[in-house]
């Protein structure tokens, strides 16, 4: 299995096999707190800020297509 790697550090991240999308990790290089957005492969990002909105985060998934 590829190991994912820190969008921050570029360094791969340790990531159990219970992971499931919306777990937090954190990259041990960096300490950069890393959220699980998909599985197969696993695939890291930073969490959604406090201020993000789902309404906003719709909208630049809309801008994607």
């Amino acid at each position: 299995m590829n190991e994912p790697l820190c969008p921050s550090c570029g360094e791969v991240v340790k990531v159990t096999s219970s992971a499931r999308i919306g777990s937090e990790v954190k990259c041990h290089s960096c300490s950069t707190k890393l959220e699980v957005v998909w599985l197969d492969p696993i695939e890291l990002d930073w969490p959604l800020d406090e201020d993000e909105t789902d309404e906003e985060y719709a909208t630049y998934l809309d801008d994607e297509d």
